[in-house]
């Protein structure tokens, strides 16, 4: 069912106040958003859900960058997007009013091959250093859950892999699929099977303005239901992410 007229207006006063949708892109997360090789442009399906979004709402959108997630948390001090596309987290959502989940994906560790560590819940010892991007959903996670293992942070994702290769760290902490890629591109590395933790990507916007949450809430179910978030997922080769269920599924 079309939404009313009014309704969309509502909607777009609380979700994009100034007449223009400020969407915060994520190129930390490489499940999420990436540069296309030919133009440079942004594209993935946050970019997808942003510009949808934009379009069902009438208003223009404009994406607004960053290279790490904890990046995008600290720029909502500065007011400086509307909506974003980060991963559930108690930290950030004393802060920001999100949806249900629209992707899962999966934190795990990339080590290197002889490493006598085989799963997920060995490396929290003495002694085990473990890179993570600095203020990352994985981030958050494990500063809550490591108990004996030492959290070494770099400024984004991409260096905290460069920080456990270059300082002989034991581990580094991040999104299976990214170091995934790393692995299969380095030999001598290899990703832990297992998780630590289910990352959960929602859509989110700035508390004061959750009057919008509602309706976002809403697009983002209609947005899984009809495949447009499994389409986006394949269109930029991240087909193996799992679209989340329906809310209260």
């Amino acid at each position: 069912m079309t939404p009313a007229s009014s309704d969309l207006q509502a909607a777009a006063s609380h979700l994009a106040p100034a007449g223009r949708l400020r969407a915060a892109i994520n190129f930390g997360n490489p499940v999420l958003a990436q540069k296309d090789a030919a133009t440079g442009e942004p594209c993935g399906v946050s970019v997808d859900l942003a510009r949808a979004l934009g379009e069902r709402l009438g208003v223009p959108v404009d994406l607004v960058t960053f290279d790490a997630a904890g990046k995008v948390f600290e720029a909502l001090k500065t007011h400086a997007w509307d909506l974003a596309f980060l991963a559930i987290d108690p930290v950030r959502a004393a802060e920001i009013a999100f949806t249900a989940p629209y992707v899962i994906i999966e934190g795990t560790y990339l080590v290197r091959a002889e490493s006598p560590f085989r799963a997920v819940d060995e490396l929290d010892r003495d002694g085990v250093r473990i890179a993570v991007g600095r203020g990352a959903a994985y981030d958050l996670f494990l500063s809550r859950a490591l108990k004996q293992a030492q959290i070494v942070r770099a400024d984004t994702s991409a260096a905290a892999i460069d920080l456990f290769l270059a300082g002989g760290l034991e581990a580094a902490a991040g999104v299976r699929q990214p170091l995934s890629a790393v692995a299969r591109a380095q030999p001598g590395l290899r990703v832990i099977d297992g998780r630590f933790t289910a990352i959960e990507q929602a859509m989110g916007l700035p508390r004061s303005r959750a009057a919008g949450l509602l309706y976002l809430r809403a697009f983002i179910e209609e947005m899984k239901a009809s495949g447009f978030v499994a389409a986006a997922l394949a269109r930029s080769g991240q087909g193996d992410a799992a679209v989340a269920p329906a809310a209260g599924d």
